[in-house]
C-alpha cells in the first residue's frame, strides 16, 4: 500500500504555523472561525486530517490519499473550486466592456470594522452596490438599470487589514422600459468623485442608523467618537472615501480571465512565501508606491496575527451579486438583456458531468489513472467488490 500526497517544493502557509508549535499561538486570542482555520490549514492534506482509499480496477495497486481541509482559506483548497466557479460565471456573464471598481473605507473605520465584521462587511456590500445603482439610474449619468458582481479583500499586500470591495460592474445597462441597451462610454458613467459622495452618504446612513439601534459594538478607544453622532459626521465628511475606477475590461473573455486569478485568493499564497528561518517568516509584497515586488521579514507570530485577522465569519458570503447580475434576476432581467444584445447564454461545459469527469477536463490529463499499470484507473470501493468513481 502505497501513501501518496503531492506537495510544493517551497515553504507552505502551513509550516510557518506550526513552525514553533503552540508557543505561537500562546497569548493570542483566536475566535471560534480563526482557531478552525489555523487547525485546518496545519493539518491539510496530513494523517490528523483522516484519509481515503484508492484501488486500482485493472492490476490492484491500492493508494491512501490524506484528506483536504477544505477550508476557503487554505492556499491549497481554492484551485478546484476556482475553476468551477469561473466556468459556472460564464453562462451569467453579459457579453459587454467592464470596468472594476475599487471601494473602500478611512483609516477610523477599520477598528469598528474588525469588532463587527458580519454587520460592516454586510454594510459595506449594500452601500458599494447601491451607489453603483443610484448613479447608473440617473438620467444625468446613464439612466440604466445597471448590476455589479462584488467580491470582498481584507487585505493588502503586506497581510495589513484592509477592508474593500472589488467590484466589477457592465458598461451599461437596458434603459427602464428593457426596450434597449444603452453602453456606456469608453469613461465611467459617473465621475469617481461624484460615485465616492454616493457612497459615504449611503454607508454612514446605514452606519449611524446601526450605531443608535446598539448593533455594533464600539471600540473602547473610540467610545468618544461613536457616542457622539455630530463628531462622528465631522470625522466622516472630512476624510476622503477612496473610490477607484481601473482600466476596462473589453469582454467577457477578460473579465472571466481576471476573475480565475482573483476571486478566490486567500490573504496570502504559499507562492508568496520564501522561507522560515527561526522565528522569521519571509514573503514577497508588492510596494503599491514604487509598483516593486520587495521581500518583507517578520515574526512568525506576527505573520500568524496578519493572517489570523483576515479568516471571515462562519458563512459569510464574500462573492454577491446584484441588480441584474443576481441570481433571483437570472431567469427574468439578465435573459432580457441577452435578448437585447441579441447574444445567446452560454451554456457551461461542465453542465451533466461527473465529478472525475471535470476533475479529468480541469486537469488535462486523467488524474486517477493508475501509474503502476498505466491501464486501470484508482477508484472508491474495491474492497467490497464494487468499483465506484470518485
Amino acid at each position: 500500500m502505497e501513501t501518496v500526497n503531492k506537495r510544493n517544493a517551497g515553504t507552505e502557509l502551513s509550516d510557518v504555523l506550526g513552525s514553533q508549535g503552540d508557543s505561537l499561538t500562546v497569548g493570542m486570542k483566536l475566535c471560534p472561525e480563526q482557531a478552525k482555520a489555523y487547525n485546518d490549514i496545519l493539518y491539510c492534506r496530513t494523517p490528523k486530517m483522516g484519509s481515503h482509499s484508492l484501488s486500482c480496477d485493472s492490476c490492484g495497486t491500492v493508494k491512501v490519499c490524506y484528506n483536504s481541509c477544505r477550508n476557503r482559506h487554505c492556499p491549497k483548497c481554492q484551485y478546484v473550486k476556482q475553476l468551477l466557479w469561473v466556468e459556472k460565471l460564464k453562462c451569467r456573464l453579459l457579453p459587454v466592456r467592464y470596468f472594476h471598481v475599487v471601494f473602500t473605507v478611512p483609516e477610523f473605520l477599520k477598528p469598528l470594522f474588525y469588532l463587527n465584521q458580519r454587520e460592516c462587511y454586510g454594510m459595506l456590500f449594500s452601500s458599494s452596490a447601491l451607489s453603483v445603482k443610484k448613479a447608473a439610474s440617473n438620467p444625468a449619468f446613464l439612466g440604466v438599470e445597471s448590476g455589479c458582481l462584488s467580491v470582498l479583500h481584507t487585505w493588502g499586500q503586506a497581510l495589513n487589514y484592509h477592508p474593500h470591495i472589488h467590484m466589477l460592474v457592465p458598461a451599461g445597462g437596458p434603459d427602464p422600459d428593457h426596450m434597449e441597451w444603452v453602453a456606456a462610454n469608453k469613461k465611467f458613467f459617473v465621475p469617481v468623485k461624484a460615485l465616492s459622495q454616493i457612497f459615504r452618504g449611503i454607508f454612514m446612513e446605514k452606519l449611524l442608523f446601526a450605531l443608535q439601534a446598539n448593533q455594533l459594538r464600539v471600540p473602547e478607544k473610540q467610545k468618544d467618537l461613536f457616542a457622539a453622532m455630530g463628531l462622528l459626521k465631522k470625522e466622516a465628511y472630512s476624510k476622503f472615501w477612496h473610490v477607484y475606477i481601473k482600466k476596462t475590461f473589453k469582454g467577457a473573455g477578460q473579465v472571466v480571465s481576471y476573475l480565475g486569478r482573483y476571486t478566490h485568493r486567500v490573504a496570502i499564497s504559499n507562492s508568496r512565501i520564501v522561507g522560515v528561518q527561526g522565528r522569521t517568516v519571509r514573503f514577497r509584497w508588492k510596494d503599491y508606491r514604487d509598483n516593486k515586488s520587495k521581500i518583507m521579514e517578520l515574526p512568525c507570530a506576527e505573520f500568524i496575527r496578519r493572517f489570523m485577522q483576515h479568516v471571515l465569519p462562519n458563512g459569510f458570503y464574500k462573492i454577491r451579486y446584484y441588480g441584474i447580475m443576481s441570481s433571483a434576476n437570472s431567469k427574468t432581467k439578465m435573459e432580457d438583456c441577452f435578448r437585447l444584445l441579441g447574444i445567446r447564454r452560454f451554456i457551461s461545459f461542465y453542465e451533466g458531468l461527473s465529478t472525475y469527469e471535470i476533475l479529468e477536463e480541469i486537469l488535462g490529463q486523467d488524474p486517477f489513472r493508475c501509474t503502476c499499470c498505466n491501464r486501470g484507473k484508482m477508484v472508491y470501493g474495491l474492497a467490497e467488490g464494487k468499483g465506484k468513481e470518485p
